[in-house]
């Protein structure tokens, strides 16, 4: 028997259910909230079916919250990159595009691929997570305000002036919070060690790690991550037609590449592995961009290979 299925579009304010059985399709659309949830829970038992797979597209804070939930409700769940299901849906040719009808092409798409279950992180990364998070929301909020005084006339200065400052405190308090939080988790503490043996990686991109990534165990290869990140490289030849030079593929967490930026331009000058990778690549000629996106791809495999070993940095390491 075909285990039944349920597809979910995410979106900010709501969802969408499609419950996919050998005998029929329902459709119901739900508040993103915890509301929501147990709403989703108690429609779901009027469907009675055993166990469901439970698919969503990764679309990074949207779903979590949901995902988790079902998790803790002993669901299956896969949480997708939405590449695959777009994949899918070219296979099947779709052509209309409403919320039912993407919350029925996830069902389908699960029952027919089967994705790998996911499991949520610890709460203790998970925590670390949503105060890194706000971290980043904080610079923003910051930034935003500094920029406001190119242009801020008298009558408002001194308040924008306040706020900055005000975000400033909270800046720094974030900060201590992040510290003190990996110092009293030693699995937390230990890897962010390995991890500032690592020239080029510090303390802002050290917390967004262990955050994101979590236990590192869970991907098969150093390349794994590079996908999951999305700095994997996307190549296109097809004949003597179609040969486009590679390009980083950005099919991953956002979030994560941005946070590896600027690491990547400091180890371009501080790390021997790096600098050596520099070296290779400007004498065959390789542009400035992609010599940056290759050394953050080796910087995710340093990162693997450090915390997987669990062994420091070593540059003669083969």
């Amino acid at each position: 028997m075909t285990t039944p299925t349920l597809g979910i579009d995410i979106s900010k304010l709501t969802f969408d259910a499609g419950l996919l059985t050998q005998k029929k399709f329902y459709h119901r659309s739900f508040k993103n909230d915890r509301r929501g949830f147990t709403a989703l829970l108690k429609w779901l038992s009027k469907h009675p079916c055993g166990a469901i797979h439970v698919c969503l597209e990764s679309t990074g804070v949207y779903g979590e919250k949901l995902s988790e939930f079902l998790y803790d409700h002993e669901f299956s769940v896969s949480v997708v990159n939405p590449a695959r299901v777009r994949g899918f849906a070219q296979s099947e040719l779709t052509r209309t595009k409403t919320d039912k009808q993407d919350a029925g092409l996830i069902a389908r798409f699960c029952a027919a691929m089967k994705p790998d279950l996911w499991s949520p992180q610890a709460k203790e990364v998970r925590e670390l997570r949503d105060l890194v998070r706000r971290l980043e929301t904080l610079n923003q909020m910051r930034q935003q305000e500094r920029n406001r005084l190119e242009a801020a006339t008298d009558i408002i200065l001194d308040a924008l002036n306040q706020h900055i400052e005000f975000i400033t405190e909270q800046i720094n308090s974030t900060k201590d919070k992040i510290d003190e939080h990996i110092n009293n988790h030693p699995d937390l503490k230990h890897k962010k060690a390995l991890l500032k043996t690592i020239p080029g990686i510090g303390d802002a991109t050290i917390g967004v790690i262990l955050s994101e990534l979590g236990h590192i165990e869970q991907f098969r290869s150093a390349k794994a991550v590079a996908a999951y990140m999305g700095v994997a490289p996307k190549i296109q030849q097809s004949g003597t037609a179609l040969r486009e030079r590679g390009v980083m593929s950005k099919m991953g967490r956002k979030q994560l590449r941005k946070a590896f930026f600027m690491p990547a331009l400091v180890a371009l000058r501080y790390n021997p592995v790096i600098m050596e990778l520099k070296e290779r690549l400007t004498k065959a000629g390789k542009p400035k961009m992609l010599i940056v996106g290759a050394a953050m791809r080796k910087l995710v495999h340093i990162i693997y290979g450090v915390l997987k070993n669990n062994e420091p940095f070593r540059a003669d390491f083969a």
